[in-house]
């Protein structure tokens, strides 16, 4: 039977296959191919943190759009507001999808400085003596790193927690101050939903969102920053 019977069809040998493992004892072999690999780790959060920025970029240029056409005119209602609450809420939804890839980048990236960086300029341990075993799992099973509950809080406490409290801020003020002709309660309404519901409803969700950001529980994102120490580290 020929070697490409024997393998398949391929013609890649059993000894090509684990060529990966010759260098896990060859420690310059190792050294040669780890920054390959820190590069492109490296690159990847680059990428996944400029599709965060492009999705929160589109959020904001949306409001304002928005913001400009709902009060350009009396006579535009104050639920475009409200829909575009809704949009926002889309585009949150993406961001926290897009966090949770960077973060999963981002953590390796950390792990890799801790643990091969850190102690390559001082040789005090890793801080996790078995980095590569954990290294090797997480890139054969990749898993997140944060949970979707924490990746809303964060980004809601760093993004849309503002952006919702301008729209609630504009819905609020469209509907007393730039109606003057009519009831808040009128200006409020939708079709076949009176004022006083669509109002408790709007405090409802802002309920949620102080609820969401506060959230009280553990942090799972891999930091980058412990505390703040301005301009000790460069002292002799």
């Amino acid at each position: 039977m020929s070697t490409d019977d024997e393998n398949g069809g391929s013609r890649i040998g059993r000894g090509d296959e684990e060529i990966g493992a010759e260098i896990a004892d060859d420690a310059e072999a190792l050294l040669s191919a780890l920054p390959h690999y820190y590069r492109g780790e490296v690159a990847q959060a680059n990428a996944a943190q400029d599709r965060i920025d492009r999705t929160t970029n589109w959020a904001i240029t949306v409001l304002a759009a928005l913001l400009s056409i709902v009060f350009s005119a009396p006579e535009l209602p104050a639920y475009l507001l409200l829909i575009g609450g809704l949009v926002l809420a889309m585009f949150l939804s993406y961001e926290v999808r897009r966090y949770r890839f960077f973060d999963l980048y981002r953590a390796r990236v950390r792990f890799f400085q801790e643990n091969v960086f850190a102690n390559a300029l001082d040789p005090v341990g890793a801080e996790h003596p078995r980095w590569r075993e954990e290294l090797s799992a997480d890139l054969r099973y990749p898993t997140f790193k944060v949970s979707t509950l924490e990746a809303l809080s964060r980004r809601v406490r760093r993004i849309y927690g503002l952006l919702f409290g301008v729209v609630g801020i504009a819905w609020a003020a469209k509907v007393t101050l730039f109606t003057p002709e009519s009831r808040w309660t009128e200006a409020a309404e939708l079709p076949g939903i009176p004022g006083v519901a669509v109002a408790a409803a709007v405090a409802a969700f802002f309920v949620c969102v102080l609820a969401v950001a506060s959230w009280p529980h553990g942090r799972r994102a891999k930091g980058e920053v412990h505390g703040t120490e301005p301009g000790s580290w460069k002292k002799p």
